[in-house]
């Protein structure tokens, strides 16, 4: 093995990681802006905890399970053989060297890791403002710890979905449609928060406290990103980490033009919100294909991301689901397009591929909901799932922690 390689490409994977941790405090403050100030603790509690606790139930049990190195079959992991904690290879007395020429097993495992506990800070936005703190954490344990890296190992650990010739680079499915799902899920289950809808059915606004804070939130996610796609080449290799950068960054710009200009011709207003989930809907829907991308094909790609985003936020808001900071629109709906774009542009585009596609997408999305709503409902069982309605309309900052976000200056 060629040390020097092993060096640079792993150098360069641990900058990656440390991109992708950076996207919590983008999650964070995005999802603090865009709810209200009495519910702030709450919010940054769910996401410290989603960071913590992910990395914990990834390392005891989500790894192995990720990837077993073997199948039942080549669908069931076998999941018996080294499946808690970690246990990297020695070969000579050397720690890692023989694991892969790009990265090291640690490195692999952080790596990792930090994907995984992206999957339950998706749920952590949808369901804002009215679930029980002792719900949602459990619920997230289980969904990252048996979920996530069950759905992951079909591909990513060389399972059947990875042998069909399904291809998600860096995770529009793997990642976010996987957390999209049971942010449906559980949003479904949970209902609206109080004065979301009239009685009448019609969307009311309820505000966001802190558009300054949600905005740094999106640029803060956007920097990650490159960490997020980058880091899954796998290998410091200049041309395609380069060009993974490019239609990532490109995706991203015409996802937020796109939504803006989308959001404008129907609503008549210049919606900061709409573009800057267009520029996250951009993101999530070039994942998916970012290494077989050209420029011209990243920027469709991201526009179409973008109205995406406008067109899903109305749609659930007709069918009365309630999801404060756009998390399903953005990562549902905009991993499910990017995944079926991998068989429509660049260089895999074929029917074949598209039908490949799309079976993924069907075949994740069943098992990630029939799971959420057994998870879902053992939640319930133990936990209950929705907080009362006084400590709703006190806020959970009250309710739950005993504090306020902002001494001195509490408006609802």
């Amino acid at each position: 093995m060629n040390i020097e390689i092993l060096t640079t490409n792993n150098v360069w994977m641990m900058v990656c990681t440390a991109l992708v941790f950076f996207m919590h405090l983008g999650f964070s403050l995005l999802e603090i802006g865009l709810t209200r100030q009495k519910n702030t603790i709450n919010i940054l509690f769910k996401n410290f905890f989603v960071i913590t606790a992910g990395l914990l139930i990834y390392c005891f049990v989500g790894f192995n399970l990720m990837y077993p190195g073997s199948f039942i079959g080549g669908i069931i992991p076998d999941y018996f053989f080294d499946l808690f904690g970690l246990s990297a290879p020695l070969v000579d007395g050397n720690l890692d060297l023989a694991y892969s020429e790009g990265y090291t097993y640690w490195t692999d495992f952080l790596f990792q890791g930090m994907f995984a506990a992206t999957a339950a800070t998706i749920v952590s936005g949808a369901v804002a403002e009215r679930i029980k703190l002792s719900s949602f954490m459990l619920f997230a344990v289980l969904y990252v710890g048996i979920v996530y890296p069950i759905v992951g190992s079909w591909k990513w650990g060389a399972g059947f979905l990875d042998g069909w010739g399904f291809y998600d680079f860096a995770g529009s499915t793997l990642v976010h449609s996987v957390g999209g799902w049971a942010a449906l899920v559980v949003v479904y289950f949970l209902g609206a928060r109080i004065g979301k809808f009239s009685a009448d059915g019609k969307s009311m606004a309820l505000p966001g406290h802190n558009l300054p804070l949600a905005s740094a939130g999106v640029l803060i996610l956007w920097l990650g990103w490159f960490g997020f796609n980058g880091g899954s080449v796998l290998s410091a290799d200049p041309a395609l980490t380069s060009l993974t950068l490019v239609t990532t960054c490109l995706a991203a710009a015409a996802g937020g033009v796109g939504g803006a200009i989308f959001s404008n011709t129907l609503y008549k207003n210049y919606d900061l919100t709409m573009f800057m989930n267009g520029i996250l809907g951009g993101l999530v829907s070039i994942t998916a294909g970012a290494d077989l991308m050209g420029p011209t094909d990243a920027i469709i790609i991201g526009a179409i991301g973008g109205i995406v985003v406008v067109l899903s936020v109305s749609l659930l808001d007709r069918v009365k689901l309630d999801d404060p900071v756009g998390a399903i629109a953005v990562h549902l709906f905009c991993g499910m397009w990017g995944t079926l774009a991998v068989g429509l542009f660049g260089d895999k585009a074929g029917f074949d591929q598209f039908m490949t596609q799309l079976a993924g997408v069907g075949i994740i999305g069943a098992f990630s909901v029939i799971m959420a709503i057994i998870l879902i409902k053992i939640v319930t069982a133990i936990c209950g799932l929705r907080v009362d309605k006084e400590e709703e309309m006190n806020g959970l900052d009250l309710a739950e922690h005993g504090m306020d976000a902002y001494a001195d200056f509490r408006v609802n």
